[in-house]
């Protein structure tokens, strides 16, 4: 087993984390909202994440979304700009411009601070932390201050991440996040795209009409969905633009499962990626399907869950009180076949 290492570099010019232990490695950038740029297993040559040598920094930082783990607050659209909370209505930027609608948010483009670096004979830690207030530009649009904290262990069992949110402010804070979750396909250097399968347990489909905002109507599965829930979906090599649905329970092993399984059907190794039951849905993209990579998108609310008319437990749509915290849990790791 290679030794445990926790430690600053500098990669590319950019300040990064480095974790090591076991077969695995991790690159983090917390000056480009703690994202994970770099997951790998060394031994069996699995890249899990979007990856290239040559990207450079500044790509990265041009389109944070579409590579690594980056983490949205606020994610996916919302309806132009409105955010209606219990105790407020506020009125968010529209930065999609051409369907009018806010996206994403801001906390993944933001310098985060390293608040520790430790390790233990197994694994290797690193916290990071950014505290949003009065001096962040965008709290002209969203006066609420938070802290958001990101804990990410590496260990011979892969990547845990514990990403927790507290309302620093004294009214209700709107709680709704994802990861980006951009997943290299094909996963190893002499893989090919059309190997590739992908297993989601999904439950329904949501309608997303012409501005990928949600319709309210939900639709049954057909053939193409089913695909999700047989592990016969192809995540690269075709078109997939915004599959949305509700997250189901599966089964791995005979063991329930709630997460999502990429297969190298020629080599057989599999990257495994559990969430915690706060993710209700998820959102099934590619970028046309040609670049690469594919993003299983786990999500606490729907899209524009605030301004839906349908009850918070069919949105997702949740708040935080004045002082309350709340902690989602994801974790990535290899299956490599005996």
């Amino acid at each position: 087993m290679s030794s445990i290492q926790a430690q600053t570099i500098t990669y590319k010019g950019e300040p990064c984390i480095e974790l090591r232990a076991g077969d695995y490695l991790a690159m983090i950038a917390p000056g480009i909202g703690s994202n994970v740029i770099r997951l790998r297993n060394e031994a069996h040559d699995i890249e899990f994440f979007r990856y290239h040598e040559e990207t450079t920094i500044e790509e990265i930082k041009q389109s944070p979304e579409v590579y690594g783990l980056p983490t949205l607050y606020l994610p996916n659209r919302l309806d132009g700009g409105r955010l209606k909370t219990s105790d407020a209505l506020y009125h968010l930027n529209v930065n999609e411009a051409d369907l009018g609608n806010f996206i994403h948010g801001f906390l993944h483009k933001r310098q985060h601070t390293v608040v520790s670096l430790t390790t233990t004979d197994d694994t290797a830690v690193a916290v990071t932390e950014y505290v949003y207030d009065d001096k962040d530009d965008y709290f002209r649009y969203l006066p609420i201050s938070f802290r958001a904290e990101f804990t990410f262990t590496l260990s011979q069992n892969g990547l845990s991440y514990a990403f927790t949110m507290t309302n620093l402010s004294n009214v209700q804070m709107p709680y709704g996040v994802c990861t980006h979750t951009t997943m290299m396909g094909p996963f190893t250097s002499d893989g090919k795209g059309e190997d590739m399968r992908l297993y989601v347990p999904i439950g329904e489909k949501w309608q997303l009409n012409d501005r990928c905002l949600p319709t309210g109507i939900f639709m049954p599965l057909d053939n193409h969905d089913r695909q999700y829930l047989t592990g016969s979906m192809v995540p690269v090599k075709q078109v997939i633009n915004n599959d949305v649905y509700y997250a189901e329970m599966g089964d791995m092993d005979g063991k329930p499962f709630y997460g999502i399984v990429a297969t190298d059907i020629a080599s057989g190794k599999e990257i495994r990626y559990e969430v915690s039951r706060d993710y209700k849905f998820w959102v099934i993209w590619n970028d046309w399907g040609e670049k690469g990579y594919f993003c299983p998108e786990p999500m606490t609310w729907m899209i524009d869950a605030p301004n839906l008319p349908l009850a918070p437990e069919d949105t997702g749509y949740a708040e935080l009180a004045p002082g309350e915290s709340k902690t989602v849990t994801q974790h990535f790791y290899a299956v490599i076949p005996e």
